[in-house]
């Protein structure tokens, strides 16, 4: 067969699996039988309009052949029937009760592709085997997180002959299900459940600090009450470390609630099991926050209200969603009043953050850092604004000062010994407690270092796993992530790590530092890592800059092998998110984001210089001539 065939025979059999399925999902009379006969090919579904339609499979027919068994039990994995019983029926008894639909979902480029041949000898006519494969393109665990995946997914199914029935029936498979990338976009949504930071130095002073934990339901399977039990079964491995959850260790829905829906007042009541029906009132505001910042975004018009119950039926409390913000922040703890880049005269210089005019509303900050005491190419403001970093016009030395009208540098805080600009600092960042972060790429000893409230002596990070040069860093507002560029053989790619504190004292001396919520005794420092570090743009072969831009998002500017360069959002799991991605802008070389979603885009482009993008608009010119813009943090 040639290619052009094999291309149009593909077609066929693809659209012949859409009809199918959709004749099952809404029984209509006069459906097409199915096909007895023909090999499998690809089953990728074409995404369905109508996001009220749920689409359900059809059953195996009697005497149906391998080929369509497996065809069959593969668009059945693509339904949005809840339990997969459809799917089952494809199963022999012994097959259905040891599979785990749950245990991992497989998304591929394509949808599967398989031939059923004969496994046995040519005595045995019932035996047959059907080998999957498909290029991977990401994966979700038993947890629901997701991963991005490359390289060549292959499995088998095999199938027999049922004696009693006669029937074909699958009877060996692999656990967990798999699915084409257009299905998955069908079948899924993300979903942020939300933790707080347990790991940072003042996590017990003040309130929590919420985290974002990205999940993907099945968006037409009740998703409010997937994503409350996900929720209640606690964070995702790699987040876990840093979090904790006020539900205590057990909780889950009561026994028999089987949905949850928000009343015509969007108030949600969600019954709990005897573990939750002890815990006092601040530990349940605190669970009712995680809910209500867990489903915000899950239906048109959120949840305005939780009620916890206890197994009994009493109420445990009641949190509306104004009193969740004063239980615990949102990440971002306060909302940014000012945008920051640097001028022509490489000063530090603001510009007000809901301010429409572009030149006339440019001024230098108040301090040093804005009057030109030391020329600079790029700077951090702390996330209360009260101080500023600043990296010297040639990236040697890093100074800190505050943002008070008179007041002067010193000394600076940290000094690279690279021996070119390249090789030196880069630009800072500030976390939630005050903390100023910033990468020295000497090569001769390249190091991410931590200064504690932005003075003393550099604490020296450590990364084990990572593999390059560290060319940018922005530490998220919970203090407990962390996003780097990273540099290999000539390509930067996007990271996201854990930060981890440990009690012990570092190996190395250092300033003394007054004890702190996580316990550590005068004259000890933690031992800071970055951990477990995963790449977010798998796809991209050159990252140019990038900002977080959400609770679990950033924005990144890269281009693909041989691309131009573009401009897009990714999640910290390495998944897209839904929606459209800033308009084009060319010659970027810097971004700056606030985690406040509604705050505009600001970048630094070569042709334009500073400008800025407004919800529902195109690319503002602020300044023609300046770089290096920050948010703060």
């Amino acid at each position: 067969m040639g290619p052009d065939r094999e291309r149009d025979g593909r077609r066929r059999e693809t659209v012949r699996a859409v009809v199918y399925v959709a004749c099952g999902a809404v029984l209509l009379a006069g459906c097409a039988s199915m096909p007895d006969s023909g090999d499998l090919r690809g089953v990728e579904s074409t995404p369905r309009q109508d996001a009220q339609v749920r689409v359900f499979a059809l059953p195996p027919h009697d005497n149906a052949p391998p080929g369509q068994i497996v065809q069959g039990f593969l668009e059945a994995l693509t339904s949005d029937d809840p339990h997969y019983e459809t799917a089952l029926k494809y199963l022999t008894a012994r097959a259905a009760k040891q599979w785990r639909p749950d245990a991992s979902t497989t998304v591929l480029d394509g949808g599967p592709t398989a031939d059923p041949v004969h496994a046995g000898s040519r005595d045995d006519p019932d035996d047959y085997a059907a080998t999957l494969t498909g290029g991977r393109f990401a994966t979700l665990d038993s947890q629901q997180s997701y991963k991005p995946a490359d390289g060549q997914y292959r499995e088998t199914l095999h199938l027999t002959r049922e004696k009693k029935s006669g029937q074909w029936r699958i009877d060996d498979l692999p656990q967990g299900i798999v699915m084409g990338k257009s299905d998955f976009l069908r079948n899924y949504t993300s979903v942020n459940k939300y933790y707080f930071a347990s790991n940072t130095p003042t996590e017990s002073d003040g309130q929590p600090v919420s985290v974002a934990d990205p999940v993907y339901v099945r968006k037409k399977v009740d998703p409010m009450t997937q994503t409350v039990s996900s929720l209640l079964e606690g964070p995702s491995r790699w987040l876990g470390p840093v979090v904790r959850s006020s539900f205590p260790t057990g909780t889950a829905l009561k026994k028999g609630v089987t949905s949850l829906t928000p009343d015509d007042q969007n108030r949600l009541t969600v019954p709990l099991n005897d573990k939750a029906s002890r815990v006092g009132s601040a530990k349940c505001t605190e669970m009712a926050a995680q809910l209500l910042y867990t489903l915000q975004d899950l239906t048109p018009t959120g949840v305005d209200e939780v009620a916890l119950q206890r197994a009994n039926g009493t109420q445990l409390c009641v949190l509306g969603k104004e009193q969740a913000e004063i239980v615990a922040a949102r990440g971002v703890v306060e909302h940014p009043e000012f945008q920051y880049f640097i001028d022509g005269k490489h000063r530090l210089v603001r510009v007000a953050g809901d301010s429409l005019e572009a030149a006339a509303d440019v001024t230098p900050v108040p301090g040093a850092l804005g009057e030109g005491e030391k020329q600079l190419r790029s700077a951090a403001v702390s996330r209360d604004e009260d101080s500023a970093a600043g990296v010297s016009a040639d990236g040697s030395m890093l100074y800190v000062g505050s943002l008070v009208s008179g007041g002067s540098l010193g000394e600076p805080v940290v000094t690279s010994q690279g021996a070119t600009k390249a090789d030196r600092l880069t630009t800072p960042s500030w976390d939630g407690d005050g903390d100023l972060w910033v990468a020295d790429r000497n090569p001769e000893k390249p190091r991410l270092l931590l200064l504690e409230k932005g003075a003393g002596d550099p604490l020296e990070v450590r990364t084990p796993g990572l593999d390059g040069r560290i060319e940018a860093v922005r530490v998220a507002a919970d203090g407990v992530r962390i996003a780097l560029i990273v540099e290999k053989d000539g390509l930067r790619s996007l990271y996201v790590g854990r930060i981890e504190r440990d009690e012990r004292s570092a190996a190395s001396g250092g300033a003394s530092r007054e004890k702190t919520a996580a316990g550590q005794r005068t004259g000890e420092r933690s031992v800071v890592s970055v951990l477990e570090l995963h790449s977010v743009t798998p796809q991209l072969e050159e990252v140019t800059a990038m900002s977080w831009a959400g609770d679990s998002r950033l924005v990144v500017v890269g281009r693909e092998q041989d691309g131009v360069q573009q401009m897009g959002y990714v999640q910290v799991d390495g998944s897209t998110p839904v929606g459209s991605a800033p308009a084009a802008l060319t010659g970027v070389k810097g971004i700056a984001a606030s985690e406040d979603e509604r705050l505009p885009l600001v970048a630094y482009s070569e042709e334009d210089g500073i400008v800025r993008l407004l919800s529902g608009s195109k690319w503002q010119k602020l300044v023609k001539d300046g770089s290096a813009p920050v948010y703060p943090g």
